[in-house]
C-alpha cells in the first residue's frame, strides 16, 4: 500500500500558513477545485474519470471547475494537500491522521472508497509460516502501513516488533531486495506483492485480508472548503460512483476501463484484476454508508491511533493519541474534542445511495 512521511517539511507547514484554509468572511464562493491522486487499484478511477470526461461532467452539473492532478509520490501528493495547494487528496486512514490532522488540517471523509483485502502482504523467503519470522530482518517502508501490517501479524502469534528488526526499505527498492541474498523477509503492498510472489521461494505469510477493514482508502477534503462548498462534495461523490460502478461493469465498456486504469498503473488486465480481486472495493453508496456507520470503525482508528502514537506520528511532544479528536458520523469523538481534525461523514454517500445529489 502506500507511506507516508514522518514529519512534514517545514516548507509544507509555512506554505499551509500562506494558503490558509476556507473563505474568509466575504470572499467570492470558490468556482475551481483542485484533488491530487496517486497511483493504486483504488485510486485509478479518479485518473480515469478525469481522462474521459466523468470529472467534467459532474463538475459542469454543480457549475464548478475540478482539476485532478496525479501524483507519482504519494507523500508529495498528502503533503501538497497540507500545504493547502490542493482541495482534496486520496490517502489512507492511517495517514490521514498522521500528516493532515497531525499536521493541523481540519480533514473530512468524503468518499470511503475501499479497503485493502489482500494487496498488503508479510513475504517470507523459503519459509511458509508466519512464525518463521521470528529473529528475522525484515524490510518495509518505515511508518508506513506495511509496518502497521506487521504489527498486526505479529500480534496475531503473540510477539512483537522486538522479536524482529525493522529495515527501512523504499518502496522502489522492494522487488531488487528480495532478490538479494540478504533479505529474508518483506512486507510490502501490489503491484509489488504479486511481482515478490513470481519468485518460487516467496511465502505469503499474513495479509490485510486477515485484518479486513483496517487500511482504509479515502477521498479527503479540507473540511472548511467543503462546508463553504457543499457542492463539491456532491460532485466528489458523483464523479467516484459512476466510475466506480464502470469499473465493477461486465461489458465491453467495463473491460475497456479496467484495461486502461490497468495500462495506468504500469499492469495489464490480468494484474489489474487480481489487484481488484484482494480490494473490497465500496462501488455502491449503500456499502459504503453501512461500512462507515458500523462499529467496527471507531475501533479500527483506535487501533491507528494507538499505532501512530507509539510510534511518535502524532505531533511532537503528544502526550497520548487521545491529542487529536476523531469524528465518527454520528458526531462520537475519538481523543480531543476540543482539537477534531479528522472526520467521517457519510453526508455525500448518503445523497448518492439515496440519489439526492
Amino acid at each position: 500500500m502506500q507511506t507516508f512521511s514522518k514529519i512534514l517539511s517545514v516548507a509544507a507547514v509555512s506554505a499551509s500558513l500562506a494558503f490558509g484554509f476556507g473563505s474568509p468572511a466575504g470572499a467570492a464562493p470558490k468556482t475551481s477545485f483542485k484533488v491530487a491522486w496517486s497511483i493504486y487499484v483504488g485510486w485509478m478511477p479518479w485518473g480515469y474519470a478525469g481522462d474521459h470526461g466523468i470529472v467534467k461532467k459532474w463538475a459542469d452539473k454543480y457549475g464548478i471547475n475540478i482539476e485532478v492532478t496525479q501524483f507519482n509520490d504519494y507523500v508529495e501528493s498528502m503533503n501538497q494537500y497540507t500545504a493547502g495547494a490542493f482541495d482534496a487528496v486520496t490517502l489512507t486512514n492511517m495517514d490521514g491522521l498522521s500528516i493532515p490532522a497531525a499536521g493541523g488540517v481540519d480533514t473530512t471523509a468524503v468518499i470511503v472508497g475501499d479497503f485493502s483485502n489482500g494487496n498488503d502482504a508479510v513475504i517470507l523467503k523459503d519459509k511458509a509460516s508466519l512464525s518463521d519470522i521470528k529473529g528475522q530482518n525484515v524490510n518495509l517502508v518505515e511508518f508506513s502501513v506495511s509496518h502497521y501490517l506487521l504489527a498486526r501479524a505479529l500480534e496475531s502469534i503473540k510477539l512483537s516488533e522486538r522479536d524482529v528488526k525493522v529495515v527501512n526499505t523504499s518502496d522502489a527498492d522492494m522487488v531488487a531486495a528480495y532478490k538479494t541474498p540478504d533479505v529474508s523477509a518483506v512486507v510490502t503492498w501490489n503491484p509489488l506483492v504479486s511481482t515478490i510472489l513470481e519468485d518460487p521461494s516467496a511465502k505469503k505469510v499474513f495479509d490485510s485480508s486477515q485484518i479486513p477493514g483496517e487500511i482504509i482508502d479515502l477521498m479527503v477534503a479540507n473540511t472548511d472548503v467543503l462546508k463553504d462548498n457543499p457542492n463539491f462534495g456532491k460532485a466528489l461523490a458523483g464523479i467516484w460512483y459512476e466510475t466506480a460502478a464502470l469499473l465493477r461493469a461486465d461489458t465491453a465498456e467495463g473491460k475497456a476501463a479496467r484495461e486502461a486504469m490497468g495500462a495506468a498503473s504500469g499492469t495489464d488486465l490480468a494484474g489489474f484484476e487480481a489487484q481488484l480481486a484482494a480490494t473490497k472495493l465500496f462501488d455502491k453508496p449503500a456499502d459504503a454508508v453501512a461500512f462507515t456507520a458500523s462499529s467496527s470503525l471507531p475501533k479500527t482508528m483506535d487501533l491507528v491511533r494507538g499505532f501512530l502514537f507509539e510510534k511518535g506520528l502524532l505531533g511532537n511532544g503528544a502526550p497520548s493519541a487521545d491529542v487529536i479528536g476523531i469524528e465518527m458520523p454520528d458526531g462520537k469523538v475519538l481523543g480531543d474534542t476540543g482539537n477534531v481534525k479528522l472526520r467521517f461523514t457519510e453526508t455525500y454517500m448518503k445523497a448518492a445511495a439515496d440519489g439526492s445529489f
